[in-house]
């Protein structure tokens, strides 16, 4: 009779899950005790759900220890506050193994295999993770399979990343927190119609990496990344093949380089200056390109700025940058550079292009006075068109005087970074192969005396200054034409 009784209840349970669309977890075996195994459970109840149509695969609160959860089409999987995912251990081997990539891998591993992660999902629609829970990838690695930039090929062999999409559509990813997000706390390649809202990560590597993507919003969002980059659109070969990175409008986020976990605990202790601390960047992969790409109302402190590198053989045009504050500026407040490392097939000759980049109304101090704002393009290959407007930097200065001079490294097949190239023989503004430079109501200030000039052009065509507004010490031209 107990046995019936139990049988009963459990019926009574699937018969309420199917007529109200929300499947408990806890309905599925899940525990939430922070030591048994879940995410069997979780993929079950979305199975489940899967078998009915979709609906809302609900975690209640509890620390849920999990490897590898299937996220499928028409499931919202909803983590209530007070849930914790919890990434498990390497040594449990929760994870999936990594998919076949029977192709080239001209990307780290990291962009090229998605299924060793905790979250993830590939060729779905309408698919969504949402509410006030937490994400903790204490067991995810935030290693990668590059080394000093070079491919080394395959997959790092565990978990490596918090959530991994690949080729989904209509996604919707909000309120949530990510902890530790392994290599990538959100990677999402090849996904259109997407929406990120309301996201906070506090993670030892990159924040978000949105690749090869189309339409899609990221608003309201705190990012921080003190070891490496915030958020970061990039246009690989993961698809095999080069697709733009298009159609993107990020608002009101702000990205910091604090500690890992210094965000949430609210105590903000700044990470000594490094490799790379936030910023926000198009690049380096970069085979398709970027179009129609919006940023405005962000706020950046503690991190490095922005950065534009297009350097595989795509094009980097329309893109609209307005509304920026920035405090303690790392390395550089604006870099804005083509080359040609050509990490791709070597039957493509095409050369990178950039064009039409507009960028206004943007306050920035503490700038570290390695590098001015930065706009290189290549030999023959000029980038073109960039407009910079309404903006106000504030230097530590200190630049000397033989610095005017130096023979600045041309980008070539080097890797994209500013800080391997050295201090700029400007200390506001170094432009170089550049057709087409608008400045217009611009402000330098230094807080120690700097003896490189505060504009420096090399090679460029067709510019406009116009109220530049620029200290020089004695002796030093404000504008240099080369």
């Amino acid at each position: 009779m107990k046995q019936l009784l139990i049988q009963l209840f459990f019926l009574l349970c699937c018969g309420a899950v199917s007529a109200t669309g929300v499947y408990n977890v806890r309905d599925f075996g899940a525990k939430g005790d922070g030591q048994t195994l879940d995410s069997p459970a979780i993929n079950a109840a979305i199975e489940a759900a899967v078998r009915d149509g979709g609906g809302q695969v609900l975690l209640p609160a509890g620390t849920y220890l999990c490897g590898s959860i299937h996220l499928k089409s028409n499931i919202d999987l909803h983590l209530s506050a007070g849930c914790t995912i919890l990434a498990a251990p390497a040594k449990m081997n929760a994870y999936d193994a990594s998919e076949p990539f029977d192709f080239p891998e001209y990307q780290d591993g990291g962009h090229t295999y998605f299924h060793n992660s905790l979250i993830w999902a590939e060729g779905e629609k309408n698919v969504s993770i949402t509410g006030h829970g937490m994400i903790d990838g204490k067991g995810l690695t935030h290693k990668d399979t590059e080394n000093s930039g070079n491919i080394q090929g395959g997959s790092i062999g565990t978990g490596d990343k918090a959530i991994a999409l690949k080729l989904c559509r209509q996604v919707t990813i909000r309120d949530i927190t990510i902890y530790r997000g392994g290599h990538f706390g959100i990677i999402m390649t090849g996904c259109d119609l997407s929406t990120i809202d309301n996201v906070t990560i506090d993670t030892n590597r990159d924040g978000f990496d949105i690749d090869c993507c189309k339409y899609m919003t990221i608003t309201n969002c705190r990012i921080n990344t003190p070891r490496d980059d915030a958020l970061v659109l990039k246009s690989s070969y993961a698809l095999k093949k080069p697709v733009l990175c298009e159609h993107i409008a990020i608002s009101n986020c702000n990205i910091t380089g604090y500690k890992c976990g210094t965000l949430l605990d609210g105590t903000y202790i700044p990470e000594p200056v490094n490799w790379v601390c936030g910023r926000f960047k198009l690049g380096t992969e970069s085979n398709g390109g970027y179009r129609n790409i919006s940023l405005t109302n962000c706020t950046f402190m503690y991190s490095s700025g922005l950065a534009f590198e297009e350097v595989d053989q795509g094009r980097m045009e329309n893109i609209v940058v307005s509304n920026i504050t920035m405090s303690h500026v790392h390395h550089y407040p604006i870099y804005i550079t083509t080359g040609c490392r050509n990490r791709g097939p070597k039957e493509v000759t095409t050369p990178s292009t950039a064009r039409d980049i507009q960028i206004s109304n943007v306050i920035a101090d503490d700038c570290d006075s390695l590098c001015s704002i930065i706009v290189t393009g290549m030999p023959g290959v000029p980038v073109k068109n960039v407009w910079l407007s309404n903006i106000r930097l504030y230097f530590k200065g200190g630049g000397t005087k033989d610095l005017a001079d130096k023979n600045y490294r041309e980008q070539g097949t080097n890797y994209p970074e500013p800080k391997f190239a050295g201090w700029t023989p400007a200390y506001g503004l170094y432009a170089r192969h550049v057709d087409g430079l608008y400045v217009n109501d611009v402000t330098f200030r230094y807080e120690r005396p700097d003896y490189r000039p505060a504009v420096l052009l090399d090679d460029v065509k067709n510019d406009v200054i116009r109220h530049l507004d620029a200290p020089t010490e004695e002796g030093i031209d404000q504008v240099i034409r080369k």
